[in-house]
């Protein structure tokens, strides 16, 4: 039985105590997709997601802004149960949150159909060259008459091979560097979208490059204001890099559950694993990392959605320390299984391949070194 004190902090309230609840009871039952292929598992995935209602909370179509503490809710949770779904629901709120964020009434009908579980959503911004150095993308947009044409290559992009709607980022040149992106809308079946590459990484995920030649898009497919785009998709990723944090508190939950089993069942030299003073310390270490993990997280969350304009040091904080001790989290936990901990089909040897990437992608661990040491040394030369 997993650990659900957390929920008693102060960071949640009773309706995310709710959430958690109802959605690790549906993930109990619901949650038995084949993931042989990845493809269409995601999209079933989707579709149950959005069928039983918890894809609403992807996006803010009934309340002005998102809740990051239901979306790290969920995010653990789902995660706990099994990795795809997580990644289902997160592509959801990542590809559309820009939408969710600065989009027009226009742009917005698409939520209906990410939160449906009808559309499938990507989010376009890493390029071969340019990966978590964004304001030197490449991809650019040219204005054409009332419209745009866009050319480049996208590569790492999650649903990249599934996805029916885009939010791409691209170089309009109002300025140099950062100054100069926009966002754009893209439907996948626009003409010059054309998908070049399936990627394939140790734990299965529809990742895909993407290349635009000569795309043309129209006017209003901008979303925001043409050179905003760096601001829009600092904001997005400022909402959901603490959710990563908590899909990999997720996998080190499981991972932590699934060794205490272990270690109580399994006996060595006539007594229980767990009786071992040396299995004693690893287990104390995956329970402390586990919580401070959690206390990161959801005070980045609460501080979010308590109002703060930026959470960049928090969610830097969050993301940094829960996938990097999720990792070591998940270590023991495969060190504790012996023999099995690297067999095919046991679940810590799906963990193990499940967290690597996560302490990649949205901004790798080395860049969330850098963004926590900016905001403090900014705030002590102001003297703050």
């Amino acid at each position: 039985m997993p650990d659900r004190s957390f929920l008693d902090w102060p960071f949640l309230d009773t309706a995310h105590r709710e959430l958690a609840s109802a959605l690790d009871s549906w993930c109990a039952t619901h949650l038995s997709v084949d993931h042989g292929d990845v493809d269409a598992a995601c999209r079933q995935l989707v579709t149950d997601l959005g069928a039983a209602g918890w894809l609403r909370h992807t996006a803010n179509l009934d309340q002005p802004t998102l809740d990051v503490r239901s979306l790290c809710l969920v995010r653990e949770t789902l995660a706990r149960h099994d990795g795809l779904a997580d990644f289902a629901f997160a592509m959801q709120g990542l590809g559309m949150g820009p939408v969710s964020l600065f989009g027009d009434a226009g742009h917005r009908e698409w939520l209906t159909k990410t939160t449906e579980g009808s559309a499938i959503a990507g989010f376009a911004l890493s390029e071969p060259a340019s990966g978590s150095d964004v304001a030197n993308m490449s991809t650019t947009a040219k204005a054409d008459g009332n419209g745009w044409v866009i050319d480049g290559e996208k590569t790492w992009i999650s649903n990249g091979s599934i996805a029916d709607i885009y939010t791409l980022f691209a170089r309009t040149g109002e300025g140099p560097g950062a100054k100069g992106l926009s966002c754009f809308l893209v439907p996948a079946d626009t003409p010059g979208l054309e998908i070049v590459e399936r990627l394939d990484v140790i734990a299965p995920h529809p990742l895909a490059r993407l290349r635009f030649d000569g795309m043309k898009l129209p006017g209003d497919a901008l979303i925001g204001t043409a050179g905003k785009g760096f601001g829009i998709a600092m904001a997005v990723l400022d909402v959901f890099r603490s959710t990563v944090g908590a899909a990999a508190l997720g996998f080190a939950r499981r991972a932590l559950d699934e060794a205490l089993t272990r270690t109580s069942q399994r006996e060595l030299f006539g007594a229980p694993l767990a009786a071992m003073q040396t299995v004693q310390a690893s287990l104390a270490e995956m329970a402390l990392d586990i919580d401070t993990s959690a206390l990161l997280i959801y005070r980045a969350a609460w501080t979010k959605d308590k109002g703060a304009a930026r959470v960049s040091r928090e969610a830097s904080m969050a993301k940094l320390h829960a996938t990097e001790t999720a990792q070591a989290v998940i270590d023991k936990a495969v060190q504790l299984h012996g023999g099995d901990g690297v067999r095919t089909g046991v679940k810590v040897e799906e963990l193990y391949r499940e967290i690597r990437a996560l302490r990649i992608y949205e901004g790798a661990s080395e860049v969330q070194k850098q963004i926590i040491a900016r905001q403090i040394l900014d705030t002590h030369a102001a003297g703050g």
